[in-house]
């Protein structure tokens, strides 16, 4: 599978929304240079609040840019960047990833994706009623699905740029799906 970056994002503040760039430089073991959920421990205040040692697992945001396309065709007003996202990607179906699959993006950044993101009360900040749009329940109201994009961490450092290409490797043996992280 092959997909491409439509856009590239980042942000120094804890802010919900991020600024598109023309390229971000992802850093081993850390995430996006200069934004402010880069680090080797957890730097989303929720969960800094729970236990600020734990590793970070949520070091690069990534959304398909398909998803924003659905929500405009839901009456939303969403576009790149507006969610939170690092990496804007196209053409590839990140949520249907399975954990520890590996990302292969431009010339040398490498990511391993960690698992979904948890779509948050915050989505409501943006535009109310994009929390229950990112979200499908069953009958008895449990959550089958989550819309918000996939976390990765950077096993590889490297510039991204709109425009590169996105390289999947799945990962061998018995595939786990994806579980909010």
């Amino acid at each position: 599978m092959v997909g491409t970056v439509e856009a590239v994002h980042r942000s120094g503040a804890y802010t919900f929304s991020k600024p598109s760039a023309d390229a971000i430089r992802l850093l081993e073991g850390l995430g996006v240079e200069g934004d402010v959920h880069s680090g080797t421990t957890v730097k989303h205040r929720s969960r800094m609040a729970i236990d600020p040692t734990l590793p970070n697992l949520r070091q690069v945001h990534l959304i398909h840019a398909e998803l924003h396309e659905q929500l405009r065709e839901q009456g939303f007003s969403v576009g790149p960047g507006q969610m939170g996202e690092n990496v804007t990607t196209r053409g590839l179906d990140i949520l249907g990833l399975p954990t520890n699959t590996v990302l292969r993006i431009g010339e040398s950044a490498v990511l391993r994706v960690t698992g979904l993101r948890n779509p948050c009360g915050q989505l409501n900040g943006l535009q109310a009623g994009l929390l229950k749009a990112c979200i499908s329940q069953d009958a008895a109201g449990n959550v089958t699905e989550r819309r918000a994009g996939v976390m990765a961490v950077v096993l590889a450092g490297g510039m991204v740029r709109p425009g590169d290409s996105i390289v999947v490797e799945l990962p061998a043996g018995e595939r786990e799906p994806l579980k909010p992280v």
